[in-house]
C-alpha cells in the first residue's frame, strides 16, 4: 500500500514540513508513505505525469492559499486518470468550510481538518489494515458527517524531521518549536490556537545541535510568535550563542513590544549573521490596531528595534499590512512614515489576505473589506481605502523592494530623501516616475537601476546631482567588483598611474590588502577596486563582507601618493 504526501511549494528552496511531520509521526507505518513535492511553476501536466508514474494508492494534498488554485486544477484531472484512487486534503487552506469543497468537488475522498498527525497516522492504519471505520476517526471532514475536533498533541510527541537532510540539500530547514499563539490578531489563523504549546527545551537544544553539526546555512522558526514565552526564548538564545559554528543563521518572527532587556542583552552578544528578525508591526494607527486585537505598545517597539539596530549585529524584517480596518491612505503613509524612520534591513509593505476561518473573514462585510474571490483572497478596496489608493500603493511596493529592500542604495537613498517631505513621498514619488516612463512594464535591469534612481534624483533635485553621482558610484562598488563602469562614475584616466603605483606599493607593504599576500599588484588590482571621491579614496575588499549586509569592506585612504 502507497499512500503519497504531496506538496506544492512556492519556490524550490521551500519544503512543506507538515508532510515531514505527518510521515515521521506514522512511525513504523511510515514504510507505506512516500513524499512528492512539486512548485507551483511546474507545469500542470509534469505533476500530473510525476504523480501517475508513482502509481499511489491513496494521496493526499497539503493545501495553503499559494497553492489552492493549482491543487483544484490536479485533483480534477487526476481523477480522469486514476478514477479509483481516494483523494484527501489537509491544510489551513480545507481545514474550514470543508463541506463546500466535497461538494464542489466530488472526486475528493475527504478532508483532515486542524493538526493532522494524529489524524493522519489513524487515516493510515485505515487503508494498511481496515480495522476502524473513517466516521471513528477524529479531525476528518466527510460526504456524509464531520468526526469532530481532535484533542491537540503534546509538542514532544511530535517526531524530529530531520534525521538525514538529503532531501533538504539546497533548500530551507524549517522548525517548529511551538504551536499556537497568545496573540488574537484578526487576520491570523494563529489566533484560534490561543494555547501555546512548548517543545521539551532539552529537546528543543538536541535538534538545534543537530543543525550545527550539520552546519546547515539557515533555520527558520515557524513559531508565530517565539518570544511570547521569555523563558523558552532565552533558552534557545543562549544556545545558540554559546553553540555558534560560525555558519548557520536562524530566523525568528517576534513580538518586538515584548522583548525585555535581559533578551536584548543576549541579542546584542550574538555573532553577526547569527540571527535574524522579523517583527510584525503591520500599523502603527492605535485604532487599527485596537480593532484588529493587536494589542501592542508602538513606542516600546520602537526603541527595542532601535536598540537591535544600534547593536549592528541583526537584521531586522518590519513588517506592514495595507488594507486594515480604519487604515486609509493617508494613514498607511504614516504608519510606512514611522516604521522606516526605524530603518530595517526590509521593510515589507504587504496586503490583507482575508482567510477562512479568521475573524477578519467573519466581519469583512461590515468593514466593507472586499477582496478576491480565488485565493489568496488579498483585499481589493475597504471602506477606507480605494481600489485605486491600493493600486498606488502596490506600485509603491514595487519600487520599494527594488531600491530599499534590495539594499544596492543604503547611502544613496538617505540623501535623496532630504528632497522630499517624508519617505513615504519619496517611494509615492519614485513609483509615479517608473509608471510615466514604463518601466513597472519593463523593469530595468539591476545595474541600470543605479542609472534610473540618478534620472529621477535629477528631476527632483538637479541642484545636487555631483553628490548622487557619488553615492550611486559608492553603493555600487560596495556591492560588487563592476567590470562595466557605469556612465555616472567619473572618469579614470587622470587617475591610472597612482592607481597602479599604489597597487605595486600594497603588493611590497601590504598595509591595507593583508589578507592577500599570495597576489601580485595586477592580481589585487582585479580582486579589489580602489576609486577616487572628491574627499579622498575608497579602497573596496571583496573578499571580506558584512555577513549583514554582505558589503563590502572598504578602506578611507586621503592620499595614495
Amino acid at each position: 500500500m502507497r499512500f503519497l504526501l504531496t506538496a506544492l511549494n512556492a519556490k524550490y528552496i521551500h519544503s512543506n514540513p507538515a508532510i515531514y511531520s505527518l510521515r515521521r509521526y506514522a512511525g513504523k507505518d511510515a514504510e507505506h508513505v512516500q513524499i512528492a513535492e512539486y512548485t507551483i511553476n511546474n507545469s500542470l501536466e509534469d505533476i500530473l505525469a510525476g504523480i501517475y508514474e508513482k502509481q499511489p494508492d491513496v494521496i493526499a494534498f497539503s493545501c495553503y492559499i499559494w497553492n489552492w488554485n493549482m491543487i483544484q486544477d490536479i485533483i480534477v484531472e487526476l481523477h480522469k486518470l486514476l478514477p479509483a484512487l481516494p483523494i484527501w486534503l489537509g491544510g489551513p487552506e480545507v481545514s474550514y468550510g470543508g463541506e463546500e469543497i466535497l461538494e464542489q468537488y466530488p472526486q475528493v475522498t475527504g478532508i483532515m481538518a486542524g493538526e493532522g498527525e494524529e489524524t493522519f497516522a489513524q487515516l493510515l492504519q485505515y487503508y494498511i489494515k481496515g480495522e476502524m471505520e473513517l466516521k471513528d476517526i477524529a479531525g476528518l471532514v466527510l460526504r456524509d458527517c464531520t468526526t469532530g475536533p481532535r484533542e491537540l498533541l503534546s509538542m514532544s510527541e511530535i517526531p524530529f524531521l530531520y534525521d538525514n537532510l538529503a532531501d533538504f540539500t539546497n533548500r530551507i530547514i524549517y522548525y517548529e518549536s511551538q504551536r499556537g499563539c497568545p496573540f488574537q490578531c484578526s487576520y491570523c489563523l494563529s489566533s484560534i490556537d490561543k494555547t501555546v504549546r512548548l517543545r521539551d527545551i532539552s529537546v528543543v537544544k538536541k535538534e538545534l545541535q543537530f543543525f550545527l553539526d550539520n552546519h546547515v546555512k539557515q533555520v527558520k522558526f515557524v513559531d508565530r510568535t517565539f518570544n511570547c514565552n521569555h523563558h523558552h526564548a532565552m533558552e534557545v538564545w543562549k544556545y545558540i550563542h554559546e553553540n555558534d559554528n560560525g555558519v548557520t543563521n536562524f530566523h525568528y518572527e517576534i513580538a518586538g513590544d515584548i522583548i525585555n532587556q535581559e533578551e536584548l542583552d543576549i541579542l546584542r552578544r550574538m555573532r553577526p549573521g547569527l540571527v535574524q528578525l522579523e517583527i510584525g508591526v503591520q500599523s502603527t494607527n492605535e485604532k487599527t490596531l485596537k480593532e484588529i486585537r493587536r494589542f501592542m505598545d508602538i513606542e516600546k517597539l520602537k526603541m527595542v528595534t532601535r536598540e537591535i539596530r544600534k547593536a549592528g549585529n541583526i537584521h531586522q524584517h518590519l513588517d506592514l499590512i495595507a488594507g486594515l480596518p480604519y487604515e486609509g491612505y493617508e494613514s498607511f503613509s504614516h504608519s510606512f512614515n514611522e516604521v522606516y524612520e526605524l530603518k530595517p534591513n526590509q521593510l515589507q509593505l504587504g496586503f490583507l489576505k482575508v482567510l477562512k476561518g479568521s475573524y477578519m473573514h467573519e466581519m469583512a462585510q461590515e468593514y466593507g473589506i472586499v477582496y478576491t474571490h480565488k485565493p489568496p483572497y488579498e483585499v481589493l478596496y475597504t471602506k477606507w481605502l480605494s481600489y485605486e489608493e491600493l493600486r498606488r500603493l502596490k506600485k509603491i511596493e514595487e519600487v520599494l523592494e527594488l531600491y530599499y529592500n534590495s539594499n544596492q542604495f543604503t547611502h544613496t537613498l538617505p540623501v535623496l530623501e532630504k528632497a522630499f517631505t517624508s519617505p513615504f513621498a519619496m517611494f509615492e514619488a519614485l513609483a509615479d516616475y517608473y509608471e510615466k516612463e514604463g518601466y513597472f512594464r519593463e523593469v530595468p535591469s539591476r545595474i541600470y537601476r543605479y542609472q534610473v534612481l540618478l534620472s529621477f534624483a535629477e528631476a527632483y533635485d538637479k541642484d545636487n546631482i555631483s553628490n548622487y553621482k557619488e553615492h550611486l558610484t559608492f553603493d555600487l562598488y560596495l556591492r560588487e567588483n563592476a567590470k562595466s563602469r557605469p556612465d555616472f562614475a567619473c572618469d579614470l584616466t587622470p587617475f591610472k598611474k597612482e592607481i597602479a603605483l599604489f597597487y605595486k606599493r600594497e603588493e611590497e607593504t601590504r598595509t591595507y590588502l593583508p589578507d592577500y599576500s599570495a597576489y601580485d599588484s595586477k592580481q589585487l588590482a582585479r580582486m579589489t577596486h580602489l576609486e577616487p571621491f572628491t574627499n579622498g579614496y575608497l579602497l573596496f575588499d571583496y573578499q571580506n563582507r558584512s555577513p549583514l549586509t554582505h558589503e563590502a569592506r572598504y578602506v578611507i585612504i586621503q592620499n595614495i601618493g
